[in-house]
């Protein structure tokens, strides 16, 4: 896989997986938001419920993936994007409320449609069913369609829970970096190629026919 290292191919790629994901888990139901990268020190993601641009006289949604979560391996980054679509399914499409208090408490109406979309939920007694996680048939997905790694991130301090506000959905309310990944990363040793498995495997790079090493 390629990796992205600068901030206006990344910007493209988040907006070509958000089609992706549109296509294969919503039947190109959703509405293109305008999707941003900015800083979000206390949350992955956000989602709001109301229109906040304007693109060509017409209003729309707003889904930001966190500038400091995207050194995150990329099943997790893509969660976090399917999580914040999950959001706008249920609110554009089936027009229920999947939170409350404040955007921050995640009821059984996200987790119903979280699990319907290739994420695996757990609940928290303060966050609801807010925690969300790849399924392996998503990450079967993101290996199938090639999904690049994002070697890019901001860096902020603190920890990352999450945040809210009556415009927002916010998601991922574990600290960053306690999530176990479901797959298995390797990496060839001479030219650097990564490759990742579900499960464990012997890998050898096709450049450079060098046993790729796990990570």
């Amino acid at each position: 896989m390629k990796e992205i290292t600068k901030t206006s191919r990344l910007a493209g790629q988040l907006e070509k997986l958000y089609n992706l994901l549109n296509t294969d888990f919503f039947n190109g139901e959703l509405e293109p938001p305008v999707i941003t990268i900015q800083s979000t020190p206390r949350a992955y993601g956000h989602y709001t419920l109301v229109d906040m641009w304007d693109v060509k006289g017409e209003g729309r949604r707003e889904i930001n993936v966190g500038a400091g979560t995207l050194d995150r391996p990329i099943e997790n980054v893509v969660a976090t994007l399917l999580h914040e679509m999950c959001h706008q399914y249920n609110d554009t499409i089936l027009n229920v409320q999947d939170c409350s208090r404040g955007g921050t408490y995640h009821n059984k109406c996200f987790r119903d449609c979280a699990e319907a979309h290739g994420l695996i939920v757990t609940r928290s007694d303060k966050y609801g069913w807010s925690h969300t996680e790849p399924s392996d048939s998503l990450i079967e997905w993101i290996l199938n369609n090639n999904i690049q790694e994002i070697k890019l991130n901001r860096n902020e301090f603190g920890g990352i829970r999450i945040a809210g506000g009556k415009s927002a959905a916010n998601g991922g309310a574990s600290i960053a970096g306690t999530s176990k990944s479901n797959s298995r990363r390797y990496v060839c040793p001479v030219c650097g190629q990564i490759a990742r498995t579900t499960k464990a495997a012997s890998l050898i790079c096709g450049d450079c026919l060098k046993t790729m090493i796990e990570t």
